[in-house]
């Protein structure tokens, strides 16, 4: 008792379930078809989770805050076509290392702009950060549009396939690029005086105002570090692919939510644990390999996310009225 005690104070109390239901569903799939449980196809799930990952972490920072960013699909399909762009003006295929890091560099600035234009427009005129992200979405979707016709932009430098294909110790490299950001992402948000003023303003914003915490300041570095790591998974999805579209990863943009929701986060903010969430991305990647390996139609596992998310949200409030009614028992 004192061990499942401690882990629920150190990692959360959603993780024991979640790893719970992570074995049922790898059991069930395991009886299902032979052939989930191989190398192949658990390296495959390595190779899909971290773009998905890398997009749920930028959600996951804005919810925790009490708001949500709607734009992260597109911020990082713009810094993706930001990457692409100086690539082919410096050769294409024939581009250098130099011409790689500079378009990273742009990269990540777009994403941060993006972000932080939301951080400004919320934290500084108080526009619901639905409406704003929505209003950033469809901006940065025309613009890919504009700037693309429509059109894939392809051709990349030979250099920048091990970052979507690579392997290193027999580990995908987009899996260690989304354990890193996890680990960082942990200890911003518990040991930095940054994370402390998420959770203070996804808890009570006004009451945070009062304590002191710089929310306007908080609130625009919220979105801007949101959209750093949205270019993030930009360039990682231009290097899996070998191309840059705007559309590329629309679906993924429920994902995400069911992801932090699944994995504990509170949907009005001020609480939630990033393990929990990786647990939540490793059931929902398994249950899509599962799926597609029993062939399924690939739109069945958006209906099959849908219905989990219903599901989720239905039981954490039927949890919530049973804690309420033992208290009053009590």
């Amino acid at each position: 008792m004192k061990v499942i005690t401690q882990i629920n104070r150190l990692l959360g109390a959603e993780v024991l379930p979640l790893a719970g239901a992570l074995i049922l569903v790898v059991a069930a799939f395991s009886l299902a078809t032979p052939l989930f449980l191989t190398i192949a196809n658990f390296s495959s799930m390595a190779f899909q989770l971290p773009v998905l990952g890398l997009l749920t972490l930028a959600m996951m920072v804005p919810i925790l805050s009490g708001g949500l960013n709607l734009a992260i699909i597109y911020t990082a399909n713009i810094s993706g076509l930001t990457l692409a762009a100086i690539l082919i003006a410096f050769g294409g295929p024939d581009a250098g290392i130099g011409a790689f890091a500079l378009g990273v560099v742009a990269a990540l600035l777009v994403g941060a702009l993006s972000g932080m234009v939301m951080g400004l427009v919320i934290a500084y005129i108080g526009a619901h950060p639905i409406l704003v992200s929505l209003a950033m979405m469809i901006f940065l979707r025309g613009l890919g549009e504009f700037l693309t016709r429509g059109s894939d932009i392809s051709g990349f430098p030979d250099f920048m396939a091990p970052i979507g294909h690579g392997l290193f110790f027999g580990v995908p490299v987009p899996l260690f690029i989304f354990l890193a950001a996890a680990i960082l992402w942990h200890v911003m948000l518990r040991r930095s005086r940054h994370g402390f003023s998420v959770f203070m303003i996804g808890s009570n914003i006004e009451a945070s105002e009062y304590s002191g915490v710089p929310t306007r300041r908080t609130l625009t570095l919220i979105y801007t570090i949101s959209g750093i790591i949205c270019a993030a998974a930009g360039i990682l999805m231009a290097a899996r692919f070998n191309s840059v579209r705007v559309g590329h990863g629309e679906a993924l943009l429920l994902v995400t939510v069911l992801a932090c929701f699944l994995g504990g986060l509170d949907p009005f903010g001020g609480f939630g644990r990033v393990i929990p969430v990786v647990l939540a991305l490793m059931i929902l990647q398994a249950l899509s390999s599962g799926l597609n390996l029993i062939g399924a139609n690939q739109h069945l596992s958006t209906a099959v996310w849908g219905l989990f998310l219903i599901a989720v949200m239905a039981i954490r409030r039927a949890a919530g009225h049973l804690s309420i009614f033992a208290r009053g028992r009590g």
